[in-house]
């Protein structure tokens, strides 16, 4: 019990003792995946989980409970495509099986049973610092495992060869040196590839931040259910981001719940925009001011939009005309998500070729078939004395654990200032 208490408390440590940025200047993007040896019986803690950090400051996460990969920014939802998810999702999916078989060969190799619960994790990514004139320079990049809290292995990237710090991981470290393209691939991925995520993701929060849409604002009335009354509503729409001040006034005096205002509150548009509506229930012959008044980041001062005392459905002539402004106001909204869509098609947004997805859990780079790209494959696995579901013998070699889990990747890896695709499986055995 004891054993145990002290295993989830480091992984409860290592949650929140995630490397820092002390400097404004510079940048960081880094992948956690954790992986219990068995399930614990504490709310949020699940049996597996990878999370991406830009500046530690969560970007999208997964775990072996929702099984899907999911924005935790609203820049990441918008600015990515839906197969970037959805390839991201199949990927932490076989992570997921490839660690918890790895586990298990190390608690193997440690001689620990099963009876506390074990931890594996890998970290990796890159940090870099933005120059004055705006150039990135690659400062280091991290991929490193640990187990039970402790140092496992990690890459030495100036070097180009795993670190082992235990003896138990010395069988990992000449298993993984002995395959150098391996190597390269890492070496590539934290200096290059890494780095270009980095990079979009800095422009897309920096877009996201400094975006702002200035709201198109409109006061119209219907007739309401109650005879001799009209509707009159204020509407702004198209406006990012979603924080805005809307008002309905009388004679200037704004109008408030008790004189019967209502709202729907902010609401997404299709085109990652926002809108509001608000409305009162006023006399048909009212023939008293009413105005909108709209307030928002985009605009130098208030919009204010005077109601012309006219009701859209009252008469048939006015109904042609309510309609054909609705359709305006539709095309309005719509209109610009077609045409982001025409361009996605055409390859003026996101443009290039959809590469594979890296084994690193970053997918592939959304412009040219990706750098660095990987495939983690997660073929059957069978030892000496148990297998798998769908377990199958590679009589060519084995761990020193009897396992002969295999990992397989599709290496692209650097050539000069190009990355070059080799286009070749390398099968080697991860622990």
């Amino acid at each position: 019990m004891c054993a145990f208490k002290m295993s989830v408390f480091v992984l409860l440590f290592l949650f929140a003792t995630l490397s820092t940025v002390d400097s404004v200047g510079k940048w960081s993007l880094n992948y956690i995946y954790t992986a219990l040896s068995k399930p614990v019986e504490l709310p949020g803690i699940h049996e597996f989980t990878a999370m991406g950090l830009m500046n530690d400051k969560q970007i999208d996460y997964y775990d072996s409970v929702s099984k899907k990969k999911i924005p935790k920014q609203d820049w990441m939802r918008e600015k990515l495509p839906a197969d970037y998810w959805d390839k991201g999702t199949q990927s932490r999916k076989s992570k997921e099986q490839w660690f918890k078989v790895n586990v298990n060969i190390l608690m193997d190799r440690m001689r620990h049973n099963n009876t506390d619960v074990h931890i594996l994790q890998w970290t990796h990514g890159c940090e870099i610092d933005q120059q004055s004139d705006g150039t990135l320079k690659f400062i280091k990049g991290t991929d490193q495992y640990s187990y039970d809290g402790e140092d496992f292995l990690a890459f030495d990237d100036a070097n180009m060869q795993w670190v082992a710090p235990v003896v138990q991981a010395q069988p990992t470290k000449r298993k993984w040196d002995g395959v150098q393209i391996l190597n390269q691939y890492t070496k590539g991925y934290l200096e290059k590839e890494c780095v270009d995520w980095l990079s979009k993701f800095m422009a897309y929060e920096d877009k996201e931040v400094s975006r702002a849409d200035s709201p198109k604002v409109y006061a119209f009335a219907k007739k309401a259910k109650t005879a001799g009354n009209v509707r009159l509503t204020c509407m702004a729409t198209g406006f990012y981001p979603k924080d805005v001040i809307m008002q309905m006034k009388k004679n200037g005096v704004p109008l408030t719940e008790r004189d019967g205002v209502q709202s729907t509150g902010v609401l997404p548009n299709d085109d990652a925009t926002y809108q509001i509506r608000m409305s009162v229930q006023i006399p048909e012959a009212d023939k008293e001011t009413y105005e909108c008044s709209v307030n928002h980041v985009a605009l130098k001062e208030p919009v204010v939009v005077k109601w012309d005392g006219k009701c859209c459905d009252c008469t048939r002539v006015t109904g042609v005309i309510i309609r054909a402004v609705v359709v305006v106001v539709l095309l309005l909204t719509v209109v610009p998500c077609c045409s982001m869509l025409v361009l996605w098609k055409k390859g003026k947004i996101f443009a290039g070729k959809k590469g594979d997805l890296p084994a690193t859990g970053i997918q592939a780079p959304l412009n040219g078939n990706g750098n660095g790209a990987a495939v983690l494959n997660m073929p059957g696995t069978k030892d000496d004395t148990s297998s798998t579901d769908s377990g199958t013998k590679d009589d060519t070699s084995s761990t020193d654990s009897g396992s002969i889990e295999r990992l397989e990747r599709e290496a692209m890896l650097p050539n000069g200032g190009n990355n070059l695709s080799l286009k070749k499986c390398i099968k080697i055995y991860i622990m």
